[in-house]
């Protein structure tokens, strides 16, 4: 039977995500054909992506590089676009699936475009769900769209979780590499510095989502993330330290049975479930060897060291847009830290503050999302 060929959009393409997925693209052309792809201000990349990959269209965010990407393109047939409208339109392209890859709350408007479409949504960009998730996950359900998470913690609940037996299932358990910092005293966490934050012991990852790594914000996100993906109650949904990164989350049945998820930590795996589902492809991911490795650690994650763990349950119990401020905050914080503006333990100081000064109001719509999302920067900006 000859493989069908499916189109794909990137969101998101020159960063870590966007760029193991053209690997696997690259690796298997008669599979995939891209549509689109976007980029934020990584005009150089973009354009040398464009040039191969051969996209109908290519968008960066900032419009003020827009020209710098047309001069590139020159005589090629690619369509060029640039800032909010350009991401809506890569959104809005027939392609049968997009990898939503754009880092942060800039993600959610392109990604509900392809939703509306009922359109394939490989969900790598936590933001949908963590600032907008009942909206979010109500648009994919009215849509029919189809929803794939690819962060490996949630590929990997989604790859061992019955769905046929959502009552046969006592709780979700997420695990977490514990980061960098994960041996770090709150003093030695003092003077960490950025360098030190986003040097990752398992992952190559973006510079934010590394510093979300080391605060264990990360893990918090994907607590948020998980309560969205999978039908379980708040309570049901566990974090577990486990510094291998080898076994990627966990799922528990009524009966004791514990089925996990395990591989190397590389993003090509989850990503590649995401790519050929219902199906499975090849990719070069470095294969396990459990016998090498030798042995798996597991321990509870402190609070007290790693505070943001607390912040993200309590945003999720709360509800409304608590969840919402929660993560505009961080990624102010993180940007401050990385700017070198504020010291580490500072984000979370910052984070929590936010939440405590902006009121938790109820979100009914899109708008609400960035109107809270605009109101939480900008008292974050203001602190520290």
């Amino acid at each position: 039977m000859p493989i069908k060929t499916k189109r794909i959009t990137i969101l998101g393409s020159t960063g870590s995500i966007g760029k193991n997925t053209l690997d696997l693209v690259a690796r298997t052309p008669d599979m995939f054909k891209v549509e689109a792809i976007t980029a934020n201000r990584d005009v150089n990349t973009l354009a040398q992506q464009a040039q191969e990959f051969k996209p109908k269209l290519a968008v960066i965010g900032d419009k003020s590089l827009y020209k710098e990407l047309k001069l590139q393109l020159k005589g090629t047939a690619i369509e060029c676009a640039a800032g909010s409208e350009g991401l809506k339109e890569a959104g809005a392209r027939p392609s049968e699936l997009v990898m939503a890859a754009i880092v942060g709350a800039a993600g959610l408007t392109p990604t509900l475009e392809a939703v509306r479409r009922g359109a394939t949504i490989a969900l790598a960009n936590k933001e949908c769900l963590v600032s907008a998730g009942e909206i979010f996950t109500r648009e994919v359900i009215e849509n029919r769209a189809t929803l794939l998470p690819v962060d490996s913690e949630h590929s990997a609940i989604y790859q061992v979780f019955d769905f046929d037996q959502v009552e046969r299932i006592e709780r979700i358990i997420l695990t977490a590499s514990g980061g960098p910092l994960r041996t770090f005293s709150l003093e030695k966490m003092r003077k960490v510095t950025p360098e030190e934050a986003v040097a990752h012991p398992n992952w190559k990852m973006g510079a934010k989502i590394s510093v979300d790594s080391a605060t264990m914000m990360n893990k918090g996100l994907e607590l948020i993330e998980a309560y969205y993906l999978f039908p379980v109650k708040k309570s049901a949904i566990d974090i577990l330290v486990h510094p291998q990164s080898v076994i990627h989350s966990l799922v528990e049945y009524v009966d004791g049975s514990v089925l996990a998820q395990m591989g190397t930590p590389d993003m090509r795996t989850p990503i590649a479930f995401a790519l050929a589902w219902p199906k499975r492809m090849s990719a070069p991911s470095p294969r396990l060897d459990l016998n090498k490795i030798g042995q798996l650690t597991f321990e509870n994650p402190d609070e007290s060291r790693f505070p943001a763990l607390r912040m993200a349950r309590e945003s999720l119990d709360a509800g409304a847009s608590a969840p919402t401020i929660l993560n505009a905050a961080n990624e102010i914080a993180v940007r401050k830290f990385l700017d070198g503006e504020i010291g580490f333990l500072d984000i979370c100081q910052i984070v929590e503050q936010t939440l405590e000064k902006v009121d938790n109001i109820s979100i009914n719509s899109l708008e609400d999302v960035f109107s809270m999302d605009k109101i939480a920067r900008h008292t974050a900006e203001r602190l520290g």
